[in-house]
């Protein structure tokens, strides 16, 4: 496999972009589908407010993208090849076996 000077500096990008835990939750429920903030920290289990902050920075980076429906600012993937990324790193981190001791 070979990356061009150009494609490495994009993946490093994206990788960048989801290098932190609650920003790769975020992606991944937007995978599924577009969503208002208030739902995504619903889901994720945090506030609204850090939810938004990780929202701005994944739209700073490119790979999301709003737009305002019924008052409320939905969110969506900007990038739909990043389901592809996701399930690969889903595929290559399983969840960890559930120890019942």
């Amino acid at each position: 496999m070979d990356f061009g000077a150009k494609q490495a500096s994009e993946a490093v990008r994206i990788f960048k972009a989801v290098s932190h835990p609650l920003r790769l939750r975020i992606v991944a429920r937007l995978c599924d589908g577009p969503e208002h903030v208030t739902a995504l920290a619903e889901a994720l289990e945090h506030p609204q407010s850090i939810v938004s902050q990780q929202l701005r920075i994944l739209r700073m980076s490119g790979l999301v993208a709003a737009s305002r429906q019924a008052g409320l600012q939905v969110y969506r993937l900007a990038e739909v090849r990043l389901i592809d990324l996701l399930r690969c790193a889903q595929g290559c981190c399983p969840e960890p076996p559930v120890d019942n001791h």
